[in-house]
């Protein structure tokens, strides 16, 4: 019983990895077109690419649905899809995109360096709050505090908590973040989005300054 189990166990391992590489490499076109629409595009072209990827991210997520990488960057997606289009649509893409993260909390909250506490942070505060929407700046506040406590040299955590305490008037401490935020080490493959990251927080330092 044992002899036969081993090429059993061999073959489920081999097969995992593959399904694994699949995920994973659909997830990095995903990222990867992301920097591209994100930082390269902009008016209706950026908006039209984005309603693209946004679909494209939907049909990654069905084919995958315990992938915690792939409802983060669906989220992603989505949010910054909605600030692009702005007007009412943008409320209903920024609600999608809340499910999709917390979805993906339910599978891994710590995938991704805690990107999905970092987003959904961004989210709450950067949407409006009751009647019009869910926004909520205590809980942007809880999500981006643990954001950081997950990943405290991540550039994004600290660079959209500096976002979020510029929004709070507490510009020493926004101040701080960026200058961490700017610091951080470069992302492996993330070339174009670190890039447009670091011209984000060059233009909000030179606003504070």
């Amino acid at each position: 019983m044992k002899r036969q189990l081993i090429p059993i166990l061999a073959s489920l391992l081999t097969f995992s990895l593959h399904a694994y590489a699949e995920i994973n490499s659909e997830v990095i076109a995903l990222q990867d077109r992301w920097a591209e629409v994100n930082y390269q595009l902009s008016g209706d072209q950026q908006v039209e690419a984005f309603a693209v990827l946004s679909d494209q991210a939907d049909q990654v997520t069905v084919r995958y649905p315990e992938s915690a990488e792939a409802w983060i960057w669906s989220g992603i997606i989505k949010s910054t899809y909605a600030g692009a289009k702005g007007g009412l649509g943008a409320l209903s893409l920024a609600k999608d995109s809340r499910r999709d993260l917390e979805k993906a909390m339910d599978i891994d909250p710590d995938a991704m360096n805690g990107s999905a506490y970092t987003s959904l942070g961004t989210l709450y505060y950067s949407v409006p709050g009751w009647p019009v929407g869910f926004g909520d700046n205590d809980k942007a506040d809880k999500l981006l505090s643990k954001a950081l406590t997950i990943a405290p040299q991540d550039i994004d955590a600290n660079y959209f908590y500096a976002e979020f305490m510029r929004d709070q008037k507490d510009y020493e401490k926004a101040r701080e973040l960026y200058l961490k935020a700017q610091a951080a080490p470069a992302r492996p493959g993330r070339s174009l989005a670190d890039q447009g990251r670091q011209e984000d927080i060059r233009r909000a330092l030179a606003q504070l300054n």
